[in-house]
């Protein structure tokens, strides 16, 4: 008898604990999960997701941290903790506790300030001096097997469709860094790999549903940090590909979102862009116009984030500085740059060059008119005074004028004079050395299609891409002659030969034939790039094309190159005289492909070929 009393004792005593735990709210998301001590910036914004979590008030004693204050939305299962970190705020972790009316503590989270990397302030960016390797990391090797297929993840590995995944991942890109620092290659740009768990087509990772998780079939953070450091040891840098324009509608928060203007909302309906960015610079422009280009979501299956809410920008600003100090990056490729709010993007430039001072950001603005895209770089001189404080945009002028130019008959504003004449257009531009200058990209076609299928004209347009000035992007498999119009994505994305167990070729280490010939080629025009400053560093002058001839030199004051690119079938011989104001300070030129001397007085150079020269 005892015994049951004594058990309906402990049952009654235990009731009150077992209803406060029946009330306790569960958190579900805090993020940034973390953040770090000494930070140039005070303030951090916390979302914090729970049911009921907008009830609570926070509550945190940690010596240096406060909450300065604390916003909540329309929806109270979210609340946006306003903290501020002081100078005297130490590495550690504290106690964040949300307590009710009557200060009883409803849930409680562990938060850690973590000690900076000694000079991560100082990390610097990528710039001129820089070559880029551009690849999609599904479909370039696949190093674990293991995380082909994982739990909770929708999409299955499945190598025969055309748009499903592949099974390439983070392990496989750091097994082939070699080969990419061999190639003359200093930085890697990879596609998103943050987390997209979307039900199809989600390789290519721009549609994001966790923006703080690696997707786990690429591998884990860990990974993630492991290939960063092996790039940093084999001198490459690592560039990380964000997207601030939209999400993937299977995010976790497209359930219940934080507020109702968290996105872009259109009455129940899905409302496409209209993808005209000539409408953000235009001084004319109607407001329904600009809206549908800025506001119309990217996809069926990409929601357009509004910027323009402040939570959701600090959102946007803060997780790209967590991603840069999680794992050590050296640049940002922002997706779909013009989409976002450009008053958000500007502010975005400020905040993470407030940390890093030398970091570099490159904005994709897909715009083929130099006098529109000029607009979108840091210090444009913009009638109506926007800066944008972008220091790196990409050159999609300069890439329709390399697929022209090796293509077309020669005329008046045909053939080879496009290259002139794109660059002519660099007094709109305000620093035409942080252009990235490329000849195609993951959706793009393919540069040797569009060349049909030429190696010597492809030769002609790396051997441009490598000189001319500003910032070079190479995209992944030109070197071995991968092949694709454009007209399917799929056709420009296919996977690297030799990057899975099995496939009858491999491009890393068995080229053959035309393949081979052009992979040495692109590392002989990339690896001496690495070594010349006037490459590098040096201004440009360019002189106009004659019988399809273009001559240009890169010049400092104690180095350059002169490059001839003959763009005409026979061989010509140039008249030394044209080129005096340059060649007559020099007496021998070196022709990097062949190491043969060339004589000066009388330069010549063969048919559909671009030939560069060192000058002494």
């Amino acid at each position: 008898m005892k015994r049951y009393i004594s058990l309906a004792i402990a049952a009654l005593t235990l009731m009150p604990v077992m209803a406060q735990m029946k009330q306790a709210i569960k958190i579900e998301h805090v993020e940034p999960m973390n953040w770090w001590a000494g930070m140039k910036n005070e303030n951090l914004q916390l979302m914090v997701e729970a049911k009921g979590i907008g009830e609570t008030t926070p509550r945190i004693a940690y010596n240096g941290v406060e909450v300065a204050s604390v916003t909540q939305t329309d929806n109270g299962n979210y609340l946006f903790l306003n903290l501020k970190i002081g100078a005297s705020a130490r590495p550690g972790t504290f106690n964040i506790e949300f307590v009710d009316g009557r200060g009883k503590v409803k849930a409680t989270c562990k938060y850690e300030l973590k000690q900076r990397e000694t000079g991560s302030a100082e990390r610097g960016g990528f710039t001129s001096e820089d070559a880029i390797y551009l690849l999609m990391p599904d479909r370039f090797a696949n190093g674990d097997k293991s995380n082909d297929d994982m739990p909770g993840m929708v999409e299955k590995a499945d190598r025969n469709a055309d748009y499903g995944r592949h099974g390439g991942d983070l392990k496989g890109v750091k097994e082939h860094l070699d080969y990419i620092a061999d190639l003359g290659m200093t930085a890697l740009w990879m596609t998103p790999v943050m987390e997209n768990n979307m039900a199809s087509s989600s390789y290519h990772g721009y549609a994001i549903t966790d923006y703080y998780n690696v997707d786990a079939r690429l591998g884990s953070l860990d990974d993630y940090k492991e290939m960063c450091k092996a790039a940093h040891e084999k001198g490459l840098k690592v560039i990380m590909d964000m997207v601030f324009n939209h999400c993937g509608t299977n995010h976790w928060w497209m359930k219940d979102l934080p507020c109702q203007d968290w996105i872009y909302q259109w009455n129940g309906k899905i409302v496409k862009s209209s993808y005209r960015l000539s409408t953000v610079a235009d001084m004319h422009v109607s407001e329904y116009d600009l809206k549908m280009a800025t506001e119309g979501w990217f996809d069926d299956t990409m929601a357009d984030m509004n910027l323009k809410n402040e939570l959701v920008k600090n959102y946007f600003i803060q997780n790209s500085i967590w991603w840069i100090e999680t794992v050590g990056l050296d640049g940002i490729r922002q997706d779909t740059y013009p989409y976002s709010d450009k008053e958000a993007m500007r502010e975005w430039n400020l905040r993470v060059r407030e940390e890093y001072p030398n970091f570099n950001v490159v904005g994709e603005a897909w715009i083929s008119q130099t006098e529109k895209l000029a607009y979108w770089q840091k210090d444009a001189n913009n009638r109506d005074g926007y800066n944008s404080e972008l220091p790196t945009i990409m050159d999609f002028p300069l890439m329709s004028a390399i697929h022209a130019a090796f293509n077309e008959n020669p005329g008046w504003d045909e053939g080879i004079i496009r290259l002139y004449n794109s660059l002519a257009n660099d007094y709109l531009i305000a620093d035409p050395m942080k252009m990235m200058v490329f000849g195609e990209n993951h959706d793009a076609g393919r540069l040797y299609t569009y060349l049909n299928r030429d190696v010597r004209r492809l030769k002609m347009a790396t051997a441009f891409l490598a000189t001319v000035r500003g910032i070079a992007q190479w995209y992944v498999g030109t070197e071995v002659l991968m092949e694709g119009d454009g007209s399917r994505h799929c056709e420009i994305r296919r996977d690297f030969a030799g990057g899975w167990e099995g496939d009858a070729d491999d491009n890393f280490k068995a080229r053959k034939g035309e393949a081979a010939e052009m992979h040495d080629y692109v590392a002989k025009m990339f690896n001496y790039r690495k070594t010349s400053d006037a490459l590098r560093h040096g201004k440009l002058l360019h002189f106009l094309p004659v019988d399809e001839v273009y001559v240009y030199f890169r010049y400092t004051d104690n180095d350059c190159v002169m490059v001839v690119i003959n763009n005409s079938d026979k061989e010509q011989t140039l008249d030394s005289e044209r080129y005096a104001e340059m060649l007559k300070k020099y007496s021998v030129g070196k022709d990097i492909e062949t190491g043969k001397a060339v004589d000066l007085a009388s330069v010549k150079v063969d048919g559909r070929r671009a030939m560069v020269v060192e000058l002494k």
